[in-house]
């Protein structure tokens, strides 16, 4: 199989902007997955109850269900 050295150019410079743009979309999914976590670390953070801690009710037995 033969190719002239435009087609295979025309190629090669075709792989590398696939490549260029599934790094981007790579770079993209990361960027958002992170967030997503960040937001649901937030989320659960935020609704657990605190612990009281100083006094004599709820410092000894964490008690709550």
């Amino acid at each position: 199989m033969s190719m002239s050295i435009e087609a295979t150019v025309s190629a090669a410079l075709a792989l590398e902007n696939f490549n260029t743009h599934q790094s981007a979309q790579m770079n993209l999914l990361r960027e958002t997955l992170d967030t997503q976590a960040r937001t649901v670390t937030e989320i659960i953070e935020s609704s657990m109850p605190r612990l009281a801690t100083s006094g004599h009710l709820g410092t000894q037995v964490n008690t709550y269900a």
